[in-house]
């Protein structure tokens, strides 16, 4: 996405504008995971959402404020950490008919591109592998600010959201309805709300 101008009668694409806060912010930071949030939502036999999260997660950004383009960033969860607010469900989803946690202990995401698409609206790509089969997945994500803590810490804030087909990834396990429908919603929300402190 990007600014659309009229030149020499023809419609040119320019960069979006880089937000000049952001170029102070220019290093390495490590996600605080007391201060994070990595969750998701599934419609449940049709006619409401389950919400859940992960616990134990590390991940790293790397900020470009003058240039986005160049930030990335990396995530590896723990499958094991999922928590739903029922033990049973838990159980269910870290079995062999869903996420099969003793043979693929961890979910990764690995950045590929990053994009500025304008005031502090930001569009990041990635890998993401979930079960042994990597696809890509894309971010939309607001920043959120930055801010010193009373510890010293510089820390930075982003919210963002995506949504997958957790079938694309062999999540494929469902039960039937007896009024039509299934269990579990192919389509899963992705929602993060990240806190990262600065590398010293």
């Amino acid at each position: 996405m990007g600014i659309f101008s009229r030149k020499n009668s023809e419609t040119a694409t320019a960069p979006a504008p880089v937000n000049p806060d952001l170029a102070a912010l220019t290093g390495d930071y490590t996600i605080d995971p007391s201060h994070t949030t990595l969750g998701f939502v599934a419609r449940h036999a049709m006619v409401t959402n389950v919400k859940g999260s992960f616990q134990e997660f590390t991940g790293t950004l790397h900020l470009d404020g003058s240039a986005p383009s160049n930030s990335t960033a990396t995530l590896d969860v723990e499958m094991a950490s999922i928590e739903t607010g029922s033990a049973d469900r838990d159980g269910h989803l870290k079995s062999a008919d869903f996420f099969k946690v003793e043979e693929f202990p961890k979910m990764t995401f690995r950045s590929t591109k990053t994009e500025a698409l304008g005031g502090d609206d930001y569009r990041i790509t990635g890998d993401l592998t979930i079960l042994g089969t990597t696809k890509p997945l894309t971010i939309d994500l607001e920043f959120n600010g930055a801010a010193t803590d009373p510890f010293g810490n510089e820390r930075v804030g982003f919210e963002g959201k995506a949504e997958i087909l957790r079938s694309e990834w062999g999540l494929t396990w469902n039960a039937a309805l007896e009024t039509g429908g299934v269990l579990v919603s192919d389509k899963i929300k992705l929602n993060f709300d990240i806190s990262a402190i600065k590398n010293a």
